[in-house]
């Protein structure tokens, strides 16, 4: 792996100065992941594509702020710009979280239930979620961010931000169960 990360640290530095092959390779290599993150937020395909094409713009424009670490590190760099452009999409939108009204008829049911689904199932479930569920349940489970940190982002209170999750989580339960999807679909 030291030679791709050797690879990739040189096509960065050409990417700073401008040169478009490298900005293309990195833009190759790193989009579909991208759009995919993009799309758990904003459900539409083409706001995902707009949001995936200015969130490159805006990482190619701060090139020179980022710092090459690990292989790995130009990666979480990018994702976190994007999810930026994300959540500021969803406030542009009025749909940041939150709130969404408390259902009192989810049902409960095991908790590793969502963790026994394919990643495309469950990839699909999410995209049914209201804005404030999927928002949350995407910071929190996916992307690994703290409810103080989510809280933070999206000026909510860290209370609001579990409160959104255990909704999100329930929700998920309830439609798992409604379409009686097997553990292992």
């Amino acid at each position: 792996m030291l030679i791709k990360s050797v690879l990739e640290e040189k096509i960065i530095s050409k990417a700073r100065k401008g040169d478009q092959k490298a900005q293309r390779y990195l833009f190759d290599s790193y989009a579909r992941p991208m759009f995919l993150l993009c799309l758990r937020y904003v459900k539409v395909q083409e706001d995902a594509e707009d949001l995936l094409s200015s969130g490159f713009t805006k990482a190619f424009a701060n090139l020179d702020s980022f710092e090459y670490r690990s292989e790995a590190s130009f990666e979480v760099w990018l994702k976190r710009i994007l999810i930026n452009e994300c959540l500021m999409f969803l406030r542009k939108q009025n749909k940041a979280p939150l709130m969404v009204e408390p259902d009192e008829s989810l049902i409960s049911t095991h908790e590793d239930v969502i963790d026994m689904l394919s990643a495309d199932t469950l990839f699909g479930l999410i995209l049914h979620l209201p804005e404030g569920y999927r928002t949350v349940f995407n910071l929190f489970e996916i992307e690994g961010y703290t409810h103080k940190e989510i809280a933070e982002k999206l000026g909510i209170t860290e209370g609001t931000s579990k409160s959104q999750l255990s909704k999100a989580k329930a929700a998920l339960k309830e439609t798992i169960i409604k379409k009686g999807l097997n553990y292992a679909s």
